[in-house]
């Protein structure tokens, strides 16, 4: 199979000057299609961005303003049941409230929906029935069925319980689930029946026969206790009776163990079975887990209540419990068919943490802990049924973040039966996760990146797998047709950092072009599929709604214009994506750079001021072509720009849409890749840019706060100041879910811990270092803050400076706090560089 494309703007035309090349790749899987032939794509080392915008200043008070004055962007934008119209939110000026508007795809403006009417225009998570002529939704906890072609309305439950989870079953009546009970609505009678209640405590004994000596003795010797225990026997005996001779009585009740609780569960389109996934409850927090507030309208300090860090968690594993709701059995189904299910995959890891404690690791296989996988940006479940409820898909993952399996259940002998297994030594994504069932089909559809890059493949139950795009981009954002004709997908094929949509033909593999918006594009394909609604942006563009019709080299229709004159006007830097050679990898490290107005190619001298920018959150892209959402900071940096300074904004390894390798060059190593990238960065700025290396400073919030400390504590040399902005310092104080993935788990790897915290570096620090920390911040405690000043003190440490910021979280909320810090970041590079 040869992977092609149908487009009018070929990738050929596109290669400027490097080739992205993948280093070696430790992802693996148990499947693989030789056929598949890899296009050597090449990409621009520079792309064309837009042109510097407006005419009037950009201030940092403006820029730092509450974001209602660069215009009230459309949010959560979803198609009506009829494909017509276009629904979606906007924010009030001035209000954090919402309003709905619904605008048809032919028209110029949009209407308001009254508070009355928010129950009838459906929503993004609506299902259909199979025939497409129904549609379920759940507004306000109730459920609301709509005719398609009559528009007419039917609700479906009034009560003040959350219903949810609205499917429309096989036979054409609806399920729904309220909490863990299920129940399905004939739609011809109106008759709601509960069909199974997963109750969270062990099955009733009955009535107890007397165990001990004493009590035996006493039902011998005084009648009256024997004669009430028969009665009690003969009341339950009847009861059993009833429940199961008489049919209007529901008979549902499944019992899942005291102490348990739901993690998951999805019914059949038959209604006649049930997947649940089941784990021994626990607390999110420990007692101790608290962060107090010291601004409340009270004025009394209030102790929050906040997660717990990864060096308190449990390995934990959960049940999968298979109900046939037809005889109402239940049947555990184990993990021991699970390739690896028993591997030791840390031995290495463990041998080296013991061998530093003078302890000799024997590796032994034992069972891992195994649950449901949980994917960062789904919209869908770890469980898929088939079309007819033949089978099931369930997409598992390993605690300790090395393995995936894709698996299906083998009805007959009720064992799970491994489709895909993703091992990697590093850990699993936590995106490209997708899969599905084809149309009809006991074929499966899914992404992996077991090529370096997350690809899309297809698997029939009994065959081999085969993949239907395959190159050095990343595919996301899966939509399969009605028909099973195609897959709809956004990928950034031209560029890492250029996404369009694109779709690949299931019978021939052929993928086509779709869009060709030149930014960040997103789609939802339209409830008839004739149409595209898009999500578009740019770099110095917020997001506006596009409509297209599904094909080939579409022509898009701009829907909303909601960007205002007054942000329009502002005169704004667009910066130019560059790729920086890396002195550690192949690839290279592609980063935004804002040149100064005055700025002239060839200039020398190397008397040019720069700052480097470190985006969050690690896994997260941040030098594309589409709006981010570091917005302030691209006003911040159009302002230093306008000043002279050169500005930075690298996506380093860890960052997103770099393939496989990019992403897990940190395992076991966070804050040393990135600091290589970062002096990179500088030599390339003052190779390029003239810019003079005892000139540059550094900053960043979250993930780039730790960016900071590190570059400062580990390259004290490479930067004379920086500011971290809500940073880690110790990452064994922050969550489970991010963290272990890349460093494992404390008791584990501890040197991992030390390695990549950068309180363990404190003593290199040298130049200046600005930390700004908010108080309430329940993602990234104030805490690491606290603890990193106090071993500064220790360390008797001079050039550094703490603001606190009482009453924000993580993302900061008031305009006066955000103009505060970047008011403490300006000066900071004013008075150090």
């Amino acid at each position: 199979m040869i992977f092609k494309f149908s487009s009018s703007k070929t990738l050929v035309a596109m290669a400027v000057a490097s080739s992205v090349m993948l280093a070696g790749c430790t992802a693996t899987a148990t499947t693989s299609n030789d056929s598949a032939i890899q296009t050597n794509t090449k990409v621009a080392s520079v792309v064309n961005t837009p042109a510097d915008m407006g005419v009037s200043k950009i201030t940092l008070e403006q820029a730092m303003a509450h974001p209602d004055w660069i215009g009230r962007q459309p949010q959560g934008a979803f198609w009506s049941a009829d494909s017509s119209t276009v629904i979606y939110a906007r924010k009030q000026q001035g209000s954090e409230l919402r309003d709905l508007f619904t605008q048809a795809v032919n028209a110029q403006t949009a209407e308001q929906v009254a508070l009355n009417q928010l129950h009838s225009v459906g929503s993004s998570k609506a299902v259909f029935s199979n025939d497409k002529s129904l549609q379920a939704y759940v507004f306000e906890g109730n459920i609301f069925i709509k005719n398609v072609q009559s528009g007419v309305i039917k609700q479906i439950t009034q009560s003040s319980a959350t219903e949810s989870k609205p499917q429309f079953l096989n036979d054409g009546n609806l399920a729904y689930r309220q909490g863990n009970i299920f129940f399905k609505v004939d739609l011809t009678t109106g008759l709601t029946r509960e069909i199974a209640n997963l109750i969270l405590a062990d099955k009733p004994q009955g009535v107890k026969e007397p165990t001990t000596y004493i009590a035996k003795e006493q039902h011998k010797l005084i009648d009256y206790i024997a004669l009430q225990h028969k009665n009690k026997q003969d009341k339950y005996a009847r009861n059993e009776q009833v429940k199961t001779q008489n049919s209007s009585i529901a008979n549902t009740h499944y019992y899942l163990g005291d102490g348990n609780t739901v993690d998951e569960a999805q019914l059949s389109p038959n209604g006649d079975a049930l997947i649940v996934v089941v784990q021994e409850k626990s607390s999110w927090r420990g007692e101790g887990d608290i962060m107090p507030n010291y601004i409340t309208d009270d004025a009394t300090i209030e102790p929050k209540k906040v997660r717990r860090r990864v060096a308190d968690s449990k390995e934990q594993t959960s049940e999968l419990v298979y109900i046939n709701l037809a005889d109402q059995s239940q049947t555990t189904l184990g993990f021991n068919t699970l390739p690896g299910f028993d591997e030791d995959v840390l031995a290495e890891v463990k041998k080296e943490n013991f061998a530093r404690e003078g302890k000799t690791y024997k590796s032994k296989k034992q069972p891992r802990g195994i649950n449901v996988i949980s994917d960062w940006g789904w919209n869908q479940s770890p469980i898929s049924w088939n079309d007819d409820g033949s089978q099931v898909a369930i997409m598992l993952e390993a605690w300790d973040n090395k393995d995936r399996w894709l698996a299906t259940v083998d009805f007959e002998n009720n064992k799970l039966v491994s489709q895909h297994r993703l091992h990697d030594d590093a850990w699993i994504a936590y995106a490209f996760n997708d899969f599905g069932w084809l149309n009809d089909s006991n074929t499966l559809y899914y992404l992996s990146e077991e090529s370096g890059y997350s690809q899309l493949y297809k698997k029939p139950l009994d065959g081999k797998a085969t993949a239907l795009t395959m190159g050095k981009f990343e595919v996301s954002n899966l939509t399969l047709t009605d028909d099973n004709s195609a897959i709809y997908y956004k990928a950034n094929i031209e560029h890492p950092g250029l996404y369009e949509i694109y779709r690949v033909n299931l019978q021939t593999g052929d993928s086509e072009q779709v869009t060709d918006l030149n930014g960040m594009t997103d789609y939802t394909l339209s409830p008839d599929q004739s149409k595209l609604l898009l999500r578009h942006s740019k770099i110095t563009m917020p997001t506006e709604l596009y409509v297209a019709e599904a094909k080939a080299n579409t022509t898009a229709t701009r829907l909303t214009n909601t960007v205002s004159d007054a942000f329009l006007g502002k005169k704004l830097t667009a910066p130019k994506i560059v790729a920086v050679p890396s002195s550690h990898t192949d690839q290279p490290i592609y980063a935004k750079v804002y040149y100064p107005a005055d700025y002239q190619e060839g200039e020398t001298g190397k008397t040019r001021k720069a700052v480097i920018f470190n985006h969050g959150a690690g896994y997260l892209q941040n030098s594309h072509m589409g709006w981010s959402g570091y917005f302030r900071e691209f006003m911040f940096h159009s302002l230093l720009a306008d000043e002279g300074y050169v500005v930075m904004d690298m996506d380093y390894r860890a960052s997103k849409g770099y393939g496989r390798d990019w992403r897990t060059a940190i395992y076991r190593q966070m804050g040393t890749p990135e600091t290589q990238d970062l002096a990179d960065g500088v030599k390339w700025m003052a190779d390029n840019a003239n810019v003079n290396t005892q000139a540059v400073g550094t900053y960043g919030g979250s993930y780039g706060g730790f960016m900071t400390f590190m570059a400062l504590f580990t390259a004290p040399d490479l930067f004379q100041s920086g500011a971290a902005l809500r940073p880690v310092t110790d990452w064994a104080h922050y969550n489970t879910g991010y963290t272990a993935n890349i460093l494992n788990h404390p008791d584990v790897d501890p040197i991992a811990y030390e390695r990549s915290s950068p309180i363990y570096y404190a003593e290199g620090l040298k130049k200046h270092l600005l930390i700004n920390a908010p108080m309430v911040d329940d993602n990234v405690f104030f805490q690491d803050s606290v603890r990193l000043v106090q071993r500064l003190i220790e360390l008797e440490k001079e050039n550094f400076e703490t603001a606190i910021f009482p009453v924000e979280p993580h993302g900061f909320v008031q305009p006066s706090s955000w103009l505060d810090e970047y008011r403490r970041i300006y000066k900071l590079f004013k008075e150090t560089l």
